[in-house]
């Protein structure tokens, strides 16, 4: 009760005329939690598979450091640069849009303005009301763009950062997808310690996937524990794949 009661009152102070003025100063800040969950999970899964791949056909310790490695730098690489191109090509796309408006614009404002009546019609808008709104979006062309890439494209104005959004995808890989390998590294710089690393792995790695899950669960509004159980299980099921592809390679690899 006392947290609904904390968390209406922050909901009004953040209706103020003051508050809201500044947030729409400041604009929309893009949010890169879908970069850093795609590459954490990713990262985890992929490291682990290589692991487990290792583990069931009972290779050294120093392969699955190798191997692990070489899939941390190699694949988290390959990620974050597709992420990037993809993120560039949104980004090109908007562009491009743009420029093709504001040619429309230069060359069929009449036309243009037709479809800015026409768009807000269908919002409700008529008689004089409409008119006036068509006549405050078309006298700044940037805000006459703006609407159009929206309402007519379904664009938004600005995108996420190809940079930020690559960088994200990377440094997630590399770091919850390093979690398999620590009970192998410990193991390597430690060889008279009595474990055995790919126990240690599974255990590390699941509470990593469970807690990747957690942590994107606190942002998208949903049960922290389901969200954690959905990635610890998605993470399973790859690892199990792995496993059993690895116990088959061994096989093939001691047949006569």
């Amino acid at each position: 009760m006392k947290q609904q009661e904390q968390l209406l009152k922050e909901l009004k102070l953040s209706h103020t005329p003051s508050a809201i003025r500044r947030r729409l100063q400041y604009g929309y800040r893009h949010n890169y939690l879908r970069d850093f969950v795609y590459g954490a999970i990713d990262g985890a899964v992929t490291t682990f598979a290589v692991v487990s791949g290792v583990a069931g056909a009972s290779l050294s310790t120093k392969i699955v450091i190798i191997l692990g490695i070489a899939n941390l730098i190699g694949d988290g690489f390959s990620m974050a640069v597709s992420n990037f191109l993809g993120t560039r090509a949104e980004e090109q796309l908007r562009d491009k849009a743009r420029r093709t408006e504001e040619l429309h614009i230069a060359k069929f404002p009449a036309g243009e303005r037709e479809e800015i009546r026409q768009i807000f019609a269908t919002k409700g808008f008529s008689g004089q009301e409409l008119e006036n709104a068509v006549k405050i979006i078309t006298s700044n062309q940037e805000q006459w763009v703006d609407t159009m890439l929206k309402e007519e494209l379904g664009l938004s104005s600005q995108g996420p950062s190809p940079w930020r959004a690559a960088l994200s995808t990377f440094s997630a890989f590399v770091i919850v997808g390093s979690f398999p390998l620590l009970a192998f590294l410990y193991q390597l710089f430690f060889p008279s310690a009595s474990l055995d690393p790919f126990l240690i792995s599974t255990i590390i790695t699941g509470i990593a996937f469970f807690g990747v899950g957690a942590f994107k669960g606190q942002f998208v509004d949903e049960d922290w524990w389901k969200a954690g159980v959905e990635t610890f299980l998605v993470g399973v099921c790859a690892a199990f794949l792995a496993f059993m592809v690895g116990v088959l390679l061994r096989g093939i690899m001691m047949a006569p």
